[in-house]
């Protein structure tokens, strides 16, 4: 192995990219070092680049959705080989907080996110804990691995946790991308009837309607409430997810919800909606939540899924860059260039 590897690096001062050479990190007490062989663009990389998430640390590696094998491993490291198929946990707990120390990793109140406060996966290689990995069974492909750390299992919490979707609810997604695309898959997998695909391309609605939603509309129809009203027998949707987080997406998912209905906001950006009078909001007993992130058993969960067939993510997978065309791939997602669920980077 050489002494240095291929990277990206976001310069947080002047909001630029770079690849460069880089030296190969050396895996500490308890870590190991991941060859990286696909990591996911989320539309939160875009985020830290054109400034709506500030940045954590002056330069850093981007990329948050990894998967590839075990190159080395740290001191200490028990249970795993070099050579083991992995998925990469997109943060660390600091270990010290309240929450931490009660055992309740995943609600650590100082999560380090991964490429936001300490060098993410558009790399060679990248250093990991091994606490936080997860294997990847043989038969699933490494491409669609790496989309389990985000993509596909922040939906997943979503709706399995935050949404506590319960079979035979219904259930409505604003924006079908990225993130709405696997909300629907997983409602259905769940049991959440009917399932209703909102957004504005034809085409992101014909898919959603192929992957596992029972209706598809459109944001801009001014009968949208009418038509979500009619398809669940006069009730509105149990269930909302917000997987874009604009004002008027979060406005038009609250509109619809029935009496007790929970909205469920996924997406983010810089909008500041509002819940309307409270008056209306505390008759109808609605109940908007936010949500982030997964808990990394939901990873495994995921991966099983996948390997027994119940999941399928072969359409996931929209395109594939070399790490020294990371920027084409950034341009093509924040294009919405083909309408991509995911663009990989493959180091």
């Amino acid at each position: 192995m050489s002494a240095t590897m291929r990277a990206q690096r976001f310069y947080a001062d002047s909001k630029t990219i770079a690849v460069e050479e880089v030296p190969i990190p050396e895996p500490g007490p308890g870590e190991v070092l991941v060859k990286v062989a696909f990591c996911g663009i989320c539309h939160s990389d875009l985020s830290l680049i054109n400034g709506t998430f500030p940045a954590q640390v002056p330069v850093v590696t981007q990329g948050h959705e990894a998967s590839g094998t075990i190159a080395k491993l740290g001191p200490g490291v028990t249970g795993w080989a070099e050579g083991d198929r992995v998925v990469v946990a997109a943060g660390r707990p600091c270990l010290g907080c309240v929450n931490c120390l009660r055992g309740d990793l995943s609600n650590c109140l100082r999560i380090r996110l991964m490429a936001f406060a300490y060098d993410g996966a558009w790399a060679q290689y990248t250093v990991a804990q091994a606490f936080g990995l997860t294997r990847v069974p043989d038969n699933v492909p490494l491409e669609q691995a790496a989309i389990l750390a985000d993509a596909v299992s922040t939906p997943f919490g979503a709706v399995v946790r935050t949404g506590q979707v319960g079979i035979g609810e219904s259930v409505g997604v604003w924006g079908v991308g990225g993130i709405g695309t696997h909300i629907v898959q997983l409602a259905r997998l769940v049991g959440a009837a009917p399932i209703i695909a909102v957004d504005i391309k034809p085409a992101v609605l014909q898919r959603a309607l192929e992957l596992g939603a029972d209706h598809a509309f459109d944001a801009r129809d001014e009968s949208l409430r009418d038509k979500i009203i009619e398809v669940t027998g006069g009730r509105g949707v149990d269930v909302a997810f917000d997987a874009v987080g604009v004002a008027q997406t979060f406005d038009q998912a609250l509109a619809a919800l029935t009496v007790g209905g929970r909205l469920v906001g996924v997406g983010m950006s810089a909008d500041a909606p509002t819940i309307g009078p409270t008056s209306l909001f505390n008759l109808t007993k609605r109940q908007v939540r936010g949500h982030l992130g997964y808990q990394n058993a939901d990873i495994g969960t995921l991966a099983n899924l996948v390997s027994l067939g119940r999941l399928d993510l072969h359409r996931s997978i929209s395109d594939i860059v070399p790490l020294d065309d990371v920027a084409a791939g950034i341009e093509k997602l924040e294009r919405a260039d083909g309408d991509p669920i995911r663009i990989l980077v493959a180091p």
